[in-house]
């Protein structure tokens, strides 16, 4: 089967980017990227992307001014050039209209720092430590036109310390991402994970203790062997 070819949306350093791109490289990993785009020109990641020899772009929101659409057009004829069948959303801090999720609906997917349906928004490490919830963490999800409310497609927990600050609490959350969110894009790619007509995503879960990763089970997903990028052997649910 053809690898999908895959477009990461950025506007920082792109963390989330570098782990997708590293995941890639795997031998059978179902995905290639083909693309990095961001909406900054001064975001680290482009420079991060074309070390790695891979195409880069920019269509700065500024020179667009409040005109969505115009920006969106802009996007959209990067991703066709490049062929791009899914969209990775990794810190991309730019809201898209109701039509241009639709366009890339089931085919664009988001990573956020809490676990969702907590926490929707911005500054959830602050938020939740002032819930002052025991468990936190980052979830994948398919983009829908209202912001982090996507069907999940896998999450990662991290336990929340009494001493924690937003920082530290960050950190450890990122340190989840990083493994996530390929796995979920893998998942994805490799069309074990979908959403269904009732806007519910389709896989199998379980608890990947190691990393304290609620994600879908690898070896239900793939069936036997297990895919060398995860990372994992064919007699443990370890993935460290």
């Amino acid at each position: 089967m053809a690898r999908k070819r895959v477009a990461i949306l950025i506007s920082g350093r792109g963390a989330n980017m570098a782990a997708l791109i590293a995941a890639a490289k795997k031998p059978g990993y179902p995905a290639e990227i083909a693309l990095v785009l961001s909406n900054r020109p001064e975001a680290g990641g482009l420079r991060r992307a074309s070390a790695d020899a891979i195409a880069t772009a920019v269509v700065d929101h500024t020179a667009f001014g409040k005109d969505r659409e115009a920006f969106e057009q802009a996007v959209q004829a990067h991703l066709e050039t490049y062929r791009v069948d899914i969209v990775c959303l990794a810190g991309f801090m730019r809201l898209f209209t109701t039509s241009f999720v639709l366009r890339w609906n089931s085919r664009m997917i988001n990573i956020h720092p809490a676990l969702l349906p907590s926490f929707k928004g911005l500054h959830t490490h602050e938020r939740a430590l002032k819930a002052g919830v025991k468990i936190h963490g980052a979830t994948v999800h398919f983009v829908v036109p209202e912001v982090d409310s996507g069907p999940i497609i896998a999450q990662a927990a991290v336990p929340v310390l009494d001493d924690d600050t937003p920082d530290a609490l960050a950190a450890r959350v990122l340190a989840a991402e990083l493994r996530l969110y390929p796995l979920a894009l893998g998942l994805v790619a490799g069309g074990k994970s979908s959403l269904a007509p009732d806007g519910t995503v389709r896989n199998a879960t379980a608890v990947v203790p190691t990393a304290q990763m609620i994600v879908p089970d690898p070896r239900q997903a793939f069936n036997s062997p297990v895919p060398s990028w995860l990372g994992l052997d064919a007699s443990s649910t370890d993935d460290g």
